[in-house]
């Protein structure tokens, strides 16, 4: 079930749906949507998906809309607002479910700009997932070194992050020492996903499935090479 709540956040109110999972000690993922400027909401399909992805395999999952977005009060503040509300989101997240045995962080385009630096100030975070990461249009720089385990999906046929943009990240983040971060592409997928969104929830699916339990997260799991080299939708 998806409760629609309301938060206290950095400029007041933020609007929200939240799932709580039945399972006791379930891991928790926030996800966070695409730019506020450009019709990003936390009801975009793409944010969507993800948020009913993670809820079926258990997680108790937030998405909220940024400050200005929707009935979220506040404004636009070019990504330090934002990422103070994303903070606010997970200390919510957090309070309601104390015992959680992982948590995750994850965003599409925009939203995974705010996402992984929301990883790098919160030790707690286990776990990303970045979609569409936008690193032609934001430094990413600041993932140096990358203390956590990820995954990073790419639409082959994206128009807005072309994908050898989102392939350097990774590769950038594969080459620091201790890395854990697999890079998946889909084939044929523009930036919404438009006609791919299967793909996309069945990517985020067969990452996270070995990954949870109701035990605590280990920080490292054996990495998946083939990965790298096999695009969803084709064969080995």
């Amino acid at each position: 079930m998806v409760s629609e709540i309301i938060f206290n956040g950095p400029e007041g109110r933020l609007e929200a749906r939240y799932h709580q999972s039945e399972e006791k000690n379930a891991p928790i993922a926030l996800v966070l949507h695409p730019h506020p400027l450009h019709g990003g909401t936390m009801n975009n399909k793409v944010v969507y998906n993800t948020f009913h992805t993670l809820s079926d395999n258990k997680f108790s999952v937030l998405r909220f809309n940024f400050p200005g977005v929707g009935n979220s009060q506040g404004a636009y503040d070019h990504g330090v607002g934002e990422l103070m509300a994303a903070a606010a989101a997970l200390d919510w997240l957090q309070l309601q479910n104390p015992d959680a045995s992982g948590c995750w962080v994850t965003g599409f385009s925009f939203g995974a700009w705010i996402a992984l630096q929301l990883l790098m100030r919160r030790p707690e975070i286990l776990g990303f997932i970045a979609i569409s990461p936008p690193a032609n249009k934001y430094d990413f720089n600041f993932l140096s070194p990358c203390p956590a385990q990820g995954l990073i999906i790419q639409g082959t046929a994206d128009e807005i992050v072309p994908e050898p943009v989102a392939y350097n990240l990774f590769e950038k983040l594969d080459k620091q020492r201790n890395s854990n971060v697999e890079y998946c592409p889909i084939n044929g997928a523009d930036h919404f996903y438009t006609t791919k969104l299967e793909d996309l929830k069945s990517a985020i699916d067969s990452y996270i499935k070995p990954r949870i339990s109701t035990n605590p997260m280990p920080r490292k799991l054996k990495r998946d090479r083939r990965r790298r080299q096999i695009a969803v939708g084709e064969s080995a």
